[in-house]
């Protein structure tokens, strides 16, 4: 099984990345990839104001995935997640939704034992380990990854995880794939700025949907189907979300707007993602039982 190194990564997803791993369309691989810091925090007296945060969230890649074309739509099915033995969480003043309370940065180290989270001598918690970057390339701007976008980036999704899968349009010719920033877990909202922040190594296979129509993200999980939107402001990403999840029904489950927006309203829900980042970032959950499938035929 091919397996990219965590010492290829980028900084920007941009329209002419150079690839530095080809794949075939289902074919497994797996990529390393670095904590969110880049490596740079090794032990507790480092604080966040002492590091390079223009290398935060280094992504892995890029990828070419044969046969991908521009205006496909891409599957990425997550076979397994493997994180490392710890995980970081830093605090500064102003990070977060609570970041004026914080008067000195602080950094804590968080050991991984027996599939735990061990904060302290007496408190441990499962790990649930995602995804936070996972992008390709772009159609004409320089996004640096730790901003979120339709072609993916910085989605800090907790869904993005083991056992589902996330669709993305295509915008350049092999899609040139890349992701990072893993998570040991984080929260809806990633409030304090920071999930348990934790290198290690992803399990995927990449399919494409033919004749997808598609304008953000999209993540499947065996009971539902959630679609993303990053704006500057959440009432903006709450609207384009779930104008695209409305076009979206309207198109598959060939109704007119006025059934696709009631459905909308009883039977979907509404999910934060992120607030912290650039741009914030929502989700519409729609359950299989009103969408039973993405696309048509598929």
């Amino acid at each position: 099984m091919k397996k990219l190194s965590r010492k290829f990564t980028i900084n920007y997803f941009k329209p002419d990345l150079k690839p530095v791993m080809e794949v075939e369309l289902n074919e497994r691989f797996i990529v390393e990839t670095q904590d969110c810091y880049g490596g740079q925090v090794t032990n507790e007296g480092i604080l966040r104001p002492e590091i390079d945060i223009s290398i935060m969230n280094l992504a892995t890649g890029p990828i070419y995935i044969n046969e991908v074309k521009k205006n496909d739509v891409i599957k990425i099915d997550i076979e397994n997640i493997e994180i490392g033995q710890r995980g970081i969480m830093m605090l500064t003043k102003g990070l977060g939704v609570l970041g004026e309370d914080i008067h000195e940065p602080t950094t804590k180290m968080i050991p991984v034992e027996n599939q735990q989270l061990k904060f302290s001598e007496n408190l441990s918690l499962p790990i649930k380990p995602m995804i936070g970057v996972i992008g390709v390339a772009t159609d004409k701007k320089k996004v640096h990854t730790a901003v979120p976008g339709n072609h993916g980036g910085n989605l800090d999704t907790k869904d993005i995880t083991t056992g589902n899968s996330i669709y993305l349009p295509v915008f350049q010719e092999g899609a040139l794939l890349a992701m990072g920033d893993l998570h040991a877990a984080m929260g809806d909202g990633e409030l304090d700025g920071t999930g348990v922040e934790i290198d290690g190594k992803v399990t995927l296979s990449v399919s494409k949907v033919d004749d997808g129509q598609l304008l953000n993200p999209v993540v499947e999980s065996p009971s539902a189907f959630y679609f993303l939107a990053s704006a500057e402001t959440i009432e903006h990403a709450i609207k384009t979300a779930s104008s695209n999840t409305v076009e979206h029904l309207m198109r598959e489950l060939t109704l007119d707007f006025e059934i696709a927006y009631r459905l909308l309203s009883a039977y979907c829900n509404i999910q934060i993602s992120q607030v912290v980042n650039k741009l914030v970032t929502v989700r519409v959950k729609v359950p299989k039982e009103l969408l039973p499938q993405l696309f048509k035929g598929k």
